[in-house]
């Protein structure tokens, strides 16, 4: 959540010429109804399982970049698709940088309570041991330009890609 997925992944898919895919732009794109307005109506359970389908579509292509949103691991069947079907990063940030570039966006229904540093804190408590177990890689973000993240991952993915399996 506001660690540049969307940013990112669409800069890495130019670099590396293949589709950029967001799974909560797909949602919204399909439902013509906007994040918030799914989680009110909704809920966030019945947010999760459209996320699931569309991860379950978006993650069966091949060849593309696919950035998710921030709470798509809190789900096995999603973790397990992810890893299944691709190399998964996670692009940490520290709280303090998530913080600041989450605080001002009304689109992250989870954030709008009375104390959201506190209820982020809480959401990356939960989200980033599983973040870390999953990764195939991890990128520090903090104070780094978007091109010099994307440059380290298309290195570390065609390193990855030169290294044979053990």
């Amino acid at each position: 959540m506001g660690a540049g997925k969307s940013t990112i992944g669409r800069q890495l898919s130019n670099v590396m010429k293949m589709p950029f895919k967001d799974s909560d732009h797909e949602i919204v794109a399909r439902t013509g109804a906007s994040i918030p307005l799914i989680f009110e109506i909704e809920g966030e359970e019945g947010f999760r399982k459209r996320e699931s389908a569309m991860i379950d579509e978006l993650s069966s292509m091949e060849g593309i970049v696919l950035a998710t949103g921030g709470g798509a691991i809190l789900r096995e069947e999603n973790r397990s698709m992810l890893k299944q079907r691709g190399v998964v990063i996670y692009l940490y940030a520290s709280m303090d940088q998530l913080f600041e570039r989450t605080s001002r966006d009304r689109n992250r229904p989870l954030l709008q309570t009375a104390n959201p540093r506190a209820r982020l804190e809480e959401i990356m408590a939960e989200r980033d041991p599983i973040y870390h177990q999953l990764a195939d890689m991890v990128i520090h973000t903090d104070d780094r330009s978007v091109r010099s993240v994307v440059k380290e991952i298309a290195a570390r993915l065609k390193q990855m890609e030169r290294t044979p399996p053990r």
